[in-house]
């Protein structure tokens, strides 16, 4: 349901981990190449389960509890993202092969997916409290 302004969080929360990230570098080497999102396994994969479940949640609108989870699975999810972000550019910067000498704009693209992500949820909440608002005056 497009309506719902749930709805519109989730998509602009997929529009940015399923497609922005293909073209944001996350940040660049110190030889001038970009580093995408691509080129690590491990981030591909957290990446396709954040871009995974915010589908499942559009999709699933008429559960709102499991969508109401699937956000806070997400939210987490892309926690963990940000967090490793942030320790490889900071911790792996000494090391001589992969020197990260200027963070990208993609490295705080899971800032804005979690914002959005926590709207979402908060609409969600409020969806669900009234429908059983609604179902107490039956």
């Amino acid at each position: 349901m497009i309506q719902r302004i749930q709805t519109v969080y989730l998509i602009l929360t997929f529009l940015i981990t399923g497609v922005l990230l293909f073209f944001t570098p996350l940040w660049t080497l110190n030889n001038g190449k970009p580093f995408y999102f691509m080129q690590d396994k491990f981030y591909t994969i957290l990446l396709g389960l954040s871009t995974m479940l915010s589908i499942i949640s559009i999709i699933s609108y008429k559960k709102r509890q499991n969508q109401f989870v699937m956000g806070r699975l997400n939210i987490i999810l892309n926690l963990i993202l940000l967090g490793l972000f942030v320790y490889r550019s900071l911790n792996l910067s000494g090391d001589t092969t992969t020197i990260v000498s200027e963070k990208g704009i993609g490295m705080f693209l899971p800032i804005v997916a979690i914002v959005l992500l926590v709207l979402a949820n908060k609409a969600i909440k409020k969806d669900e409290d009234l429908v059983k608002s609604v179902d107490r005056l039956r």
